[in-house]
């Protein structure tokens, strides 16, 4: 577990934020025009573009009459991080992250609208800083709503961990790089809020159950407080789409 120095005497973690606050998370939806849907996110120092093709025809090897086929492609540019990355696609983590990514958008998505049809999600991330799944995620959500595809919930997804305040434990959200090198637990969390469901749950080392709902419950408000950032920000570029076609011709 995250040693005491990850919080400040007066409960401050190293980058300044208080236990419960989010990395400050700023996006944009439609940054490119020939995608059917894209998005660009940032969540601190995570810098994520996300890329929407479909829904086509599905190729016959992926045919499903049962619903939509979710193709998702993770991956990192070679300059994401400190040290320059040999592959930047194709290497076990990314074929690792890909398959979760698929898992928590499928779970968003009205799949069954789409039988035989095919949806391919591209997401690069640019700079890597904590929480780079998260970050695709939600970049990945806000590009499939740009496409409009339609979607049972927003899928949010949030990092959360636990330090500790003299004896007491203190559950941290929205954990950065920093916070994940100090080799302590981490807990990945992806949900569709507004149903109270959740998609996918990954915990980087043991947690003893004592804490878990505790980090459990700090991760899941995490996610719901993201989703009224990207609830806003879909709000605010239609708002924008709205207005630029806003011309009455006489």
């Amino acid at each position: 577990m995250p040693g005491p120095d990850l919080l400040s005497s007066q409960g401050l973690r190293l980058d300044g934020r208080r236990p419960n606050e989010l990395r400050r998370i700023r996006c944009k939806l439609g940054v490119f025009t020939q995608p059917d849907g894209s998005a660009y996110l940032e969540q601190g120092n995570t810098k994520v573009l996300a890329a929407v093709y479909g829904p086509h025809q599905a190729s016959k090897s992926k045919t499903s009459t049962d619903g939509v086929v979710v193709n998702c492609q993770y991956s990192m540019a070679t300059f994401s991080t400190g040290e320059r990355k040999n592959r930047p696609r194709g290497d076990r983590k990314s074929q690792e992250m890909s398959l979760h990514l698929r898992q928590s958008l499928t779970a968003a998505i009205k799949t069954e609208l789409y039988p035989r049809s095919q949806i391919d999600v591209y997401v690069e991330v640019l700079q890597a800083d904590g929480g780079a799944y998260c970050a695709s995620v939600n970049a990945a959500t806000l590009a499939l709503v740009d496409a409009g595809i339609p979607l049972k919930a927003y899928a949010c997804a949030c990092t959360a961990s636990i330090a500790w305040r003299g004896s007491e434990p203190e559950p941290l959200v929205d954990v950065g790089h920093v916070e994940e090198a100090a080799g302590g637990v981490c807990l990945t969390v992806s949900s569709l809020p507004s149903t109270r469901s959740v998609a996918l749950l990954e915990l980087s080392h043991k947690l003893h159950m004592d804490y878990f709902d505790v980090v459990l419950s700090r991760a899941m408000q995490g996610c719901r407080d993201i989703e009224v950032i990207l609830d806003r920000a879909v709000r605010e570029h239609l708002a924008e789409g709205w207005t630029k076609q806003d011309v009455v011709t006489i």
